[in-house]
């Protein structure tokens, strides 16, 4: 654990892993409702799961970028660099995925887009459009980048060693979601969403537990020990 993962680094780490598994699982509930509601198997999840699905998405996105920023504050001077790496991946897929889902959840909805025929190619999030193309971008490359880079920072116990194998699946899985795009085969995204949407939050989890259980290194500071209000008093 690095000298700059002080308390507040800490509440950020525990509160953004938590907040990231909560809105994962929370997805769950539109996305199965959504799937259940399909008059077909080809068929787009309508509103308002997907709309749901949306929102959530870009509200979870802050959680998982402050995660990483806790994870830059944990690591040793030596995994600084990867870390910080990691960091600047997470914020382009948050920038990549929030554009995305944003635009098709406001602008496509207005009279002047609905019936356009371009729409479809340019902002329906399906196999093969413009959005759909850099959501790809997002998460099976930039995702898969983050936490890949990440997972150097943890190891030293057997809780961290656990966290760094889950996010090397977790990326390894996502890159993986890159052969849908060779193939031109949509169905072969399967391994990236297995990747980012479920072994990573497991991964949250584990960091959860791991920042909780941490003693930040003012508890250890003589001198912000005696300047506290209770040993000013006593």
């Amino acid at each position: 654990m690095s000298a700059t993962f002080t308390a507040s680094a800490q509440r950020l780490g525990v509160v953004s892993a938590c907040g990231t598994v909560l809105f994962s699982a929370a997805y769950v509930i539109p996305l199965t409702a959504g799937l259940l509601s399909l008059p077909s198997a080809e068929a787009p999840i309508g509103d308002p799961w997907f709309s749901m699905m949306e929102i959530l998405i870009i509200l979870m996105m802050p959680a998982m970028v402050g995660l990483m920023v806790a994870v830059h504050a944990w690591a040793a001077p030596e995994t600084k660099v990867y870390a910080l790496l990691a960091l600047m991946f997470m914020g382009l897929v948050t920038v990549v995925t929030c554009s995305v889902h944003f635009v098709i959840l406001t602008v496509t909805q207005r009279a002047e887009f609905i019936g356009q025929p371009w729409v479809s190619l340019v902002l329906s999030f399906r196999w093969l459009s413009v959005t759909y193309a850099l959501d790809v971008l997002a998460w099976d490359v930039f995702f898969a980048l983050a936490v890949l880079t990440a997972a150097p920072v943890f190891g030293r116990s057997r809780l961290a060693r656990s966290i760094r194998v889950l996010l090397i699946i977790s990326g390894t899985l996502s890159l993986g979601g890159l052969s849908g795009v060779f193939f031109d085969e949509s169905n072969l995204r399967s391994a990236g969403i297995v990747g980012y949407a479920a072994v990573f939050p497991v991964a949250a989890v584990l960091l959860a537990i791991l920042f909780s259980r941490a003693r930040s290194p003012e508890d250890h500071d003589p001198v912000k020990r005696s300047s506290s209000p209770s040993r000013r008093q006593s």
